[in-house]
C-alpha cells in the first residue's frame, strides 16, 4: 500500500486521541518509522495536552492538535472532516479504532484514501480474562499498521532525549527513585497506605524518592508525604509534561502502576518497576522495552479481571495488589540500585 512517488510524496495521517498512556505507546513506532522513511510525512492528530509529549521528534513528523470537544454535533464533525482532508493525507493509520475515528476512516475511504486500523483484538478479550491467552503488546500492533501501509521498520527508538540531552527543571539527588502512586482506575492502584510504607522504607535506606502524578487530590496527597518524610519530594503539578519527562530521565528507576507513567518513563529510557492489579502484562499494555523481571504480578486466580481497568474490584478486597508486600517491592528496588 506504499504510495511513495516523486510527484506525490507520501503522507500518513495518524489518529490517536486518547488516553495519555496509549498515545505514549505510539511514539516509539512513529519516531522509528519516520527515521526509516525520511521522505514520508507523518501527521499525528491527537489532543493538545497529549501533543506535548512529542518532543524532539523527527523533522518529518508533524502534530495536529485537535480538541474533540470543539467539534461536537453534526456541524462540528463536518468541520473536523474538512480540517483533516485539507491535510491531504495519502493514507490513514487509525491507531485508535473507536467510534470517533470510524467516521474519519469512512470519509477518507470515500475519498480514495487507504485506511488501516489497529487490531484491538476485541473478540479475544474474554480469553485473556479467562487466563488462556496473552495479547501482543500494543506497540507491536501499532507497528503492524505501518507495515500494512507499506512502511515496515525496525522499532529502534531509544529515548526522547537520545539526541538532545534532557534539561531537568531542578537537580536530582541519587540514588533517585520516581514513584507514581496513582492510576486512572482504582483497581489498578497499589493501596496508598502500603505505598506510603514503600516510600518510608526506601528513604530510611538513603534513597531519594520523587513522586509523580496529577493535580488535585493526587498532588495534595503527595505534598503531604513530602512534608512528612525526609528525602521525599513531590513533583506533582509543579512542571509541564516535558519537564516531568526530563526529570523522569534522571531517575535510576521508576515505580508505576499499569498507568501512563510507566509509558512516559519508558520514553526516556528509564527502567520501570510496574505493579499490576486488575490488569496484567497479558492484556497487552506493557511499557516499551521493559523486561519481564520488572513486571510485578501477584498471580492470584482472579487476575486479570479487566483489560484496561475499572473503578471497583469485583471482590471488593484488591487481593491482587494487597498480596504484594511493601517489603518485596523495596527489595526489588534496592536490588536495582547501587546502594
Amino acid at each position: 500500500m506504499n504510495t511513495d512517488s516523486h510527484s506525490h510524496p507520501p503522507h500518513i495521517l495518524v489518529l490517536r486521541f486518547s488516553a495519555l498512556g496509549d498515545v505514549a505507546m505510539t511514539l516509539p513506532v512513529i519516531y522509528s518509522v519516520a527515521r526509516a522513511y525520511p521522505r514520508l510525512k507523518i501527521t499525528v492528530a491527537t489532543r493538545p495536552f497529549f501533543s506535548r509529549i512529542f518532543i524532539n521528534h523527527p523533522a518529518n513528523v508533524h502534530i495536529e492538535a485537535i480538541e474533540p470537544r470543539d467539534y461536537r454535533g453534526v456541524g462540528g464533525r463536518i468541520r473536523l472532516l474538512r480540517r483533516l482532508s485539507e491535510l491531504r493525507p495519502t493514507a490513514v493509520a487509525d491507531l485508535h479504532n473507536v467510534g470517533r475515528t470510524w467516521l474519519i476512516d469512512s470519509y477518507m475511504r470515500l475519498r480514495g484514501v487507504p485506511v488501516v486500523n489497529v487490531d484491538k483484538m476485541r473478540s479475544e478479550r474474554h480469553k485473556v480474562l479467562r487466563g488462556g491467552l496473552s495479547q501482543p503488546p500494543f506497540i507491536d500492533r501499532y507497528a503492524q499498521v505501518f507495515d500494512k501501509l507499506g512502511y515496515p521498520a525496525d522499532i529502534n527508538f531509544t529515548s526522547l532525549f537520545a539526541d538532545i540531552p534532557a534539561q531537568a527543571p531542578e537537580p536530582v539527588e541519587h540514588p533517585a527513585v520516581g514513584i507514581a502512586p496513582f492510576a486512572r482506575y482504582d483497581n489498578k492502584m497499589y493501596p496508598t497506605e502500603l505505598m506510603r510504607q514503600v516510600v518510608d522504607q526506601l528513604t530510611q535506606r538513603g534513597v531519594n524518592v520523587y513522586l509523580f502524578g496529577g493535580r488535585g487530590h493526587e498532588a495534595k496527597e503527595m505534598e503531604w508525604w513530602a512534608r512528612e518524610i525526609d528525602r521525599c519530594h513531590s513533583m506533582a503539578g509543579r512542571f509541564d509534561i516535558s519537564a516531568e519527562l526530563a526529570l523522569m530521565s534522571k531517575m535510576d528507576l521508576v515505580v508505576s502502576m499499569d498507568s501512563a507513567n510507566q509509558h512516559l518513563a519508558s520514553l526516556v529510557d528509564t527502567p520501570v518497576l510496574t505493579l499490576w492489579g486488575s490488569t496484567t502484562p497479558a492484556c497487552g499494555f506493557t511499557a516499551y522495552r521493559q523486561p519481564a523481571a520488572l513486571q510485578v504480578v501477584a498471580g492470584v486466580d482472579c487476575q486479570p479481571c479487566s483489560i484496561a481497568g475499572a473503578d471497583k474490584c469485583p471482590r471488593n478486597d484488591m487481593r491482587c495488589m494487597r498480596s504484594i508486600a511493601p517489603e518485596d517491592i523495596v527489595k526489588r528496588i534496592i536490588s536495582r540500585l547501587d546502594v
